[in-house]
């Protein structure tokens, strides 16, 4: 038990070991623009893919009641995740790894994977499908804040520093490129290498990687005829707007018809068939035809709003680990809704990304809400478990704590 010294007097109380146990709440505007993006989430997809259900499955209710169904579990898991100290994800990042590695490769097991599309991203476990490229994301953000916490002060060195974690992050981008997924090793790239510029790593060192991964990303485009598709597709979409260019098209229409209010919810026209995968990947486009431009606006803001916590909660982390985690959680969400509006508003090639907790997707939303729970763990310790005027108050009194 702590003991306070007041010159020679021995004090047997403890106020500041109360005041060091005393339970810090969860970050609630993060857990309120978490919350509000995923009910939105829930009453978009059930717009945009009523009709689709109803003539797919005979059930115009049968995305909506996967996506509550994910949606519970989800925050269960994100409050249970929120409950546990954040600090044990870095004796797990080496064993997540394993585990995700092996998911990858059990992918890829045409007997276990599951092909939709010309992918294999699915794994069968059961009567559900997970998609594991969702969770690998986000457990190499965890090995990355692992790494760093014991390697901070060679992330200079490029050899001995900075080389490691990228041999690991390049295994796993090959097991997620053999799906084939390129979307998302793109996403999770950009995030670890801002996670090490930001953790100390050599701008030099980055650069020279980047103008390495330059050439293997454009064989990797160029070799695939699909991925080479989008790309003229993308290039040339406004010459060949019912042709190559429909489906960004449709999207365009989709805004356009929204105006600044929107045509009302549930009365947009794009999701009856003209435009695809508006209740996945485009759900952004419905949201522009029936909420219009302030709905998309505010939606933006959310993720706005949603990325300065993040950057607020890794700065008030009380170690290494908690600020490159939580760096790494807020840039992977940011970076993949700023991802998904640049292709629905066709500044970017198409890409398989949906918007986090807006778009419908059981593995998606899962990893997303199990991210946002470790964010919320950190946001409980954002003072180290103290009060901070705690300290400065004893000192002035000239209380010496032991």
């Amino acid at each position: 038990m702590a003991q306070h010294a007041l010159g020679t007097l021995m004090l047997p109380w403890s106020t500041s070991t109360q005041r060091a146990t005393k339970r810090v709440p969860v970050d609630p505007a993060l857990l309120a623009v978490t919350l509000t993006l995923a009910l939105v989430g829930v009453v978009m997809v059930f717009s945009a893919s009523a009709v689709v259900a109803g003539n797919r499955f005979h059930d115009p209710w049968y995305f909506l009641k996967r996506q509550l169904a994910w949606l519970g579990v989800g925050l269960l898991v994100m409050h249970l995740i929120s409950k546990i100290d954040y600090t044990i994800w870095k004796k797990l990042a080496i064993p997540l790894l394993f585990g995700t590695t092996v998911l990858l490769v059990l992918v890829l097991v045409p007997s276990l994977g599951s092909v939709a599309k010309g992918a294999r991203r699915w794994l069968h476990l059961g009567p559900i499908n997970i998609q594991p490229a969702e969770l690998t994301k986000y457990v190499a953000v965890i090995y990355i804040a692992a790494y760093l916490t014991k390697k901070q002060d060679q992330i200079t060195n490029f050899a001995r520093g900075l080389l490691p974690p990228l041999i690991v992050l390049g295994l796993l981008s090959g097991l997620v490129l053999l799906e084939p997924d390129l979307g998302t090793v793109v996403v999770m790239g950009l995030v670890v290498v801002t996670v090490l510029f930001l953790a100390g790593a050599r701008i030099k060192h980055l650069g020279l990687l980047a103008l390495g991964a330059l050439p293997a990303v454009a064989a990797l485009i160029l070799g695939s005829s699909y991925r080479r598709q989008r790309l003229m597709e993308f290039l040339r979409a406004a010459k060949d707007p019912t042709g190559s260019g429909y489906q960004i098209h449709q999207s365009f229409l989709a805004f356009g018809s929204g105006g600044p209010f929107g045509v009302g919810l549930g009365e947009g026209k794009q999701k009856l068939f003209f435009l695809p995968e508006a209740h996945t990947d485009f759900v952004l486009a419905l949201v522009g035809e029936e909420l219009g431009l302030m709905g998309t606006v505010t939606i933006v803001l959310l993720f706005g709003l949603f990325v300065v916590k993040g950057f607020q909660i890794a700065g008030r982390a009380r170690n290494p680990f908690g600020r490159h985690l939580a760096m790494g959680i807020t840039l992977l969400v940011g970076m993949q809704a700023l991802v998904n509006a640049g292709v629905v508003t066709g500044l970017l090639p198409t890409k398989g990304l949906t918007l986090p907790f807006v778009s419908y997707g059981g593995s998606s939303l899962m990893a997303n809400l199990f991210g946002v729970g470790i964010l919320l763990s950190i946001s409980r310790d954002r003072q180290g478990g103290q009060d901070s005027s705690g300290p400065r108050v004893a000192r002035k009194r000239g209380v010496v704590t032991e």
